[in-house]
Formats: structure tokens, C-alpha cells, sequence
């Protein structure tokens, strides 16, 4: 399949903000887009998104809604909406909803992963990082039900062992790796 194909979306909390750096610095341009949700204030977000950029390949905007997700880019939820993708032909377009918080976060991990489940697929594939509680737990579940790649953070590495471990009770988890190994996964996974 051609990047433009698959569709990436990682969800993290508490510790997320270098956890997401590691991940996408080690990413080449070559990838296919990226769907993010962090929590975090809509104060840092625009901040969190530009600060990502300068770092490695792939560029990082805040997500402002009705973007077409474009290869070797990734689309942050900004801090006061959920993010979500909508199909459109054959690739994927970020909506914003500012619809009540679910698992008392908004943006919330649930709400992308649900979105991708439906949207994508088996086209899809889940990445949870670090986190307090179960956010992302069962959106990711909904994206192993439909088919997507999953993986999860192992505990050595996370910060907080909350929404990982949540998903991989629940057996939402195809492949539980390491912070430093997540982006070759990804890569080998892409290969596949």
C-alpha cells in the first residue's frame, strides 16, 4: 500500500510530550499522516504543535479542522476540541467537535480512535503512549475490532502506566514496545 493508504493516530497523557517527540523524530518524511491527541490546555497546544515541528522530518501543525491529512505531516488536536477523521476518497480529512469532554479530557484519546476505527480501518494503525487512566483504552479496542495495528508503551518506559496497561487488559494490544522502539515498529509495520 502507498502512504497515502494508511493513517497513523497516537493518543498519550501524562508524560506525553517527550514520548511524542521520541516517536516522531526518529520518523522519516516518508510516512504516512499522523493524527495526535495529547492532553493538554488549548493555552500550549498551537505551542506543543510548532515546537514538535522544528525537530525532525515530519512537519506538525495544530490541527484547525477540514485539513486533508497529507503524508509526512501530523496533525495535533488543539487543547479545546476533539479531533477526529473523516473519509474523503481515497484519503482522510481532521474535523474538529467541541462536544462534551469524554473520560473527563477534551481533547480526548477515545474520540480520535473510534473516528479511525471507523474511518480506516485495517488501513489504520493505534499507537497508545503514556498516560494517567483509561483514555484510549477502548478506542483502541474499536481499532484492533476493526482490523488496525495497535500498540502500546510498555511500562519500563512510560512515565505513567495508566492508559497502556487499560488497553492491553482489554486486549486492544497487538505489540507492546518500548518508547525508543515505537517509530521502528511503525516503520516495520509499514513495510509488512
Amino acid at each position: 500500500m502507498a502512504l497515502t493508504d494508511w493513517l497513523i493516530a497516537i493518543g498519550a497523557s501524562t508524560g506525553g510530550t517527550e514520548a511524542i517527540k521520541e516517536v516522531l523524530v526518529r520518523l522519516p518524511a516518508a510516512v504516512p499522516g499522523i493524527v495526535i491527541v495529547q492532553h493538554m490546555p488549548a493555552t500550549f497546544t498551537p505551542a506543543f504543535a510548532r515546537r514538535l515541528d522544528g525537530l525532525g522530518a515530519v512537519r506538525v501543525v495544530e490541527a484547525q479542522g477540514g485539513e486533508r491529512i497529507q503524508p509526512g505531516h501530523a496533525y495535533l488536536a488543539p487543547g479545546h476540541s476533539h479531533l477526529t477523521v473523516k473519509r474523503s476518497g481515497a484519503g482522510w480529512v481532521t474535523a474538529l467537535e467541541k462536544t462534551a469532554p469524554v473520560n473527563r479530557h477534551r481533547p480526548a484519546v477515545d474520540v480520535l480512535f473510534h473516528a479511525v476505527a471507523k474511518e480506516a480501518g485495517r488501513q489504520a494503525i493505534g499507537v497508545l503512549l503514556t498516560g494517567m487512566g483509561k483514555d484510549g483504552a477502548a478506542g483502541l479496542l474499536a481499532m484492533h475490532g476493526a482490523g488496525a495495528w495497535t500498540l502500546g508503551q510498555d511500562q519500563d518506559s512510560c512515565v505513567v502506566y495508566g492508559m497502556p496497561r487499560e488497553a492491553a487488559l482489554l486486549g486492544a494490544v497487538d505489540e507492546v514496545v518500548s518508547l525508543d522502539n515505537v517509530a521502528a515498529r511503525l516503520l516495520a509495520r509499514l513495510r509488512v
